[in-house]
């Protein structure tokens, strides 16, 4: 039992972080939708789930170092861990939301910051120097765009903490989101030009086309989010106050963008499990699409305000409900998944008879006396 907890300690995903993530904003569209209960459940939810995950990360930088390691120069799973850094934004965000709770808020905004910043360096800088490399249909996918996640995340928490920062701080903090908010735009355009490319130019099998695909809309809806508050916050700034059309019109083109990719996901989904009939069963990598839907609800509502366009808040009215069922689904798929595996861990009994086929296959003879008798 032990050997294989530590095996599947081993192979935990960096990017399981995004549970946090998917769970995060949606209590935070709940709540701005004026769901009852459910944000304040989320959120405690969540909190145990954050906890639960470092607690896991920690195990495991401890008891696999060399796998952790591994894990960083690795084209599939290292932007997983682009996932720690928004993960720790949005709990931010949940907290100064629901609970008004700034000073937690601005210690997970510094945390997150030195979490974007390794990430940020230590990953590109592994990938580049790297010397065996895959190509790029094997090396690329929607996982990459985490990395724009996580710079925008950190503008979105923030734009919140904002009006906690003294007046002397508060035009460097408005700078550096605005430099964030730019420099994520910037991450976007060079990676999805790439997934881009692989789309249309290599060959596509229905095992190709993992969930973290979603995050093609989800980066953009962020971003959009991000560019809302920045608007929001712009009358206490003067360097925002002068850039408000800028503003106003990349954070529209964010929007535009994140809406444009829904129906080709959507397309795409069926073409995967309906035309070629791939199996659908849990994976974590599942976290990646529910956190789209989730952040295209937030963002809608916020970008309604931030232009005065009223009429886009029914939007969020119906892609909550959307994002809660594909969060209830990948919920369930996940306890279901833990129940099997708890399930398949050997009992005493089953361990006694390992080991006594252990036995006859080091000493034939137990076989021949075992025979006789």
């Amino acid at each position: 039992m032990a050997a294989l907890l530590a095996a599947r300690l081993e192979r935990l995903h960096p990017a399981y972080f995004a549970m946090v993530m998917a769970t995060g904003v949606l209590s935070i569209a709940a709540r701005l939708q004026d769901v009852p209960y459910l944000p304040r459940l989320l959120l405690w939810l969540n909190l145990g789930l954050y906890a639960t995950l470092w607690l896991l990360t920690l195990a495991r930088v401890v008891r696999f170092p060399r796998s952790f390691l591994a894990d960083w120069s690795d084209h599939q799973r290292g932007v997983g861990f682009f996932t720690t850094v928004a993960a720790t934004c949005i709990v931010g965000t949940q907290l100064v939301v629901l609970d008004h709770a700034v000073a937690a808020g601005r210690v997970l905004f510094w945390i997150g910051l030195g979490l974007w910043a390794t990430c940020m360096y230590a990953i590109f800088t592994a990938l580049t120097v790297r010397e065996h490399k895959p190509t790029l249909s094997e090396g690329i996918n929607g996982g990459w765009l985490a990395a724009i996640v996580a710079t925008q995340s950190l503008c979105v928490l923030g734009g919140l903490l904002s009006p906690s920062f003294v007046a002397s701080q508060r035009e460097l903090l408005h700078f550096m989101l605005l430099a964030l908010w730019l420099c994520g735009g910037m991450l976007y355009i060079w990676t999805i030009s790439l997934i881009f490319y692989r789309y249309t130019f290599f060959r596509f099998l229905p095992s190709d086309l993992m969930p973290p695909y979603w995050i093609n809309m989800g980066a953009m809806a962020i971003s959009a989010l991000a560019g809302s508050t920045l608007i929001h916050i712009a009358p206490d700034s003067k360097l925002l106050t002068s850039m408000l059309p800028f503003l106003k019109g990349f954070t529209l083109w964010y929007w535009a963008t994140a809406t444009w990719w829904i129906p080709m996901l959507v397309i795409l989904a069926i073409w995967r499990h309906v035309v070629k009939r791939f199996p659908l069963s849990y994976d974590p990598l599942y976290w990646g699409a529910v956190f789209p839907l989730a952040m295209y609800t937030t963002s809608s509502h916020r970008l309604a305000g931030a232009i005065e366009m009223p009429a886009l808040l029914a939007l969020p009215h119906v892609f909550l409900w959307v994002a809660l069922a594909a969060w209830g689904l990948t919920f369930t798929g996940l306890v279901v998944h833990l129940v099997r595996a708890v399930q398949a861990i050997p009992g005493p009994a089953t361990e006694l008879a390992e080991k006594a086929v252990d036995l006859a296959v080091k000493d034939p003879e137990v076989v021949t006396a075992a025979e006789a008798r």
